[in-house]
């Protein structure tokens, strides 16, 4: 199936209250195996490049390698660029072939962040690309004040506001999740989100995936979560397999063979993962 538009994907997750499974990657093996893990348990995905991978792919390859592998399988692939927040950044990704786009401005104030993901989504329409916002802070899982802090947390008014003024396609909120190894058992705040929910009409967006316990996983999805952002655990993995199989004495017999082992072992991470989803393709 070829690449299909994130905004599409979405809608249909947000009809059968649940969440697609988006997964940064950042080469052929993590794009790959994401993708075809998704075709086996037929399953929609996004995939998504993170700015800084920029040095280890460029934009141009990744782009072409997810729309490629894509046509492999018969789900939905969306593609998109995960946390942004340099509008000339976005604008050159859109122009080696991004079709959904993340303008970051949660680190502005409100009225700053409004302006700055309105100008990138009037020139994504141009381009009939999608924009995911930001509103909220989603900070770092190793300061427990990033996500036990309810004033960092996204509200309903200020969501209702920023959805209605930017336009986004999609909105990332926060609700108790942060990026990367938490310190501690994070908590979703599933009141909050039901409430910013009911005050929007935008599919929702819940980053810092990687170690939130799966039982909050579903009912966030079941209360408005539409996507769901997994980066630090899949890559961890990647690095986990590559030290595995380098310390194996297989090695010297077959050094190739060291990406039919890393590929298999993540896609079928991969497949476990989405299980999470509810959403079987037709």
């Amino acid at each position: 199936m070829a690449l299909e538009k994130v905004r599409d994907i979405l809608k249909e997750a947000d009809q059968n209250k649940t969440a697609i499974l988006a997964f940064d990657a950042f080469d052929y093996n993590t794009i790959y195996a994401a993708i075809k893990g998704a075709g086996a348990v037929n399953k929609p995905i996004i995939i998504m490049l993170y700015p800084s991978m920029n040095k280890i792919i460029s934009l141009g390859t990744f782009a072409a390698t997810v729309k490629d592998i894509a046509r492999e399988v018969s789900v939905p692939v969306g593609l998109h660029l995960d946390h942004c927040s340099d509008y000339d950044f976005i604008i050159t990704a859109i122009r080696e072939g991004f079709t959904s786009v993340m303008a970051d401005g949660s680190s502005l104030p409100f009225v700053d962040n409004i302006s700055f993901t309105n100008s990138v989504v009037k020139t994504a329409k141009i381009f009939d690309v999608d924009v995911e916002g930001e509103l909220g802070m989603v900070g770092v899982a190793a300061n427990t004040d990033d996500y036990f802090n309810t004033d960092k947390y996204t509200t309903p008014e200020q969501a209702q506001i920023f959805a209605s003024e930017t336009g986004v396609a999609s909105l990332a909120i926060a609700i108790g999740s942060a990026h990367g190894v938490y310190k501690e058992e994070p908590k979703l705040d599933i009141e909050r989100l039901k409430e910013i929910d009911a005050a929007t009409s935008v599919p929702l967006v819940l980053h810092g995936g990687s170690g939130i316990p799966e039982k909050q996983l579903i009912e966030a999805f079941k209360n408005g979560i539409n996507k769901f952002n997994i980066g630090t655990e899949f890559f961890a993995l990647t690095a986990k397999l590559s030290k595995d199989f380098y310390n194996d004495s297989q090695l010297s017999a077959n050094p190739l063979a060291s990406y039919s082992y890393i590929r298999e072992n993540l896609q079928k991470y991969i497949e476990d993962k989405l299980v999470l989803t509810t959403m079987t393709c037709r």
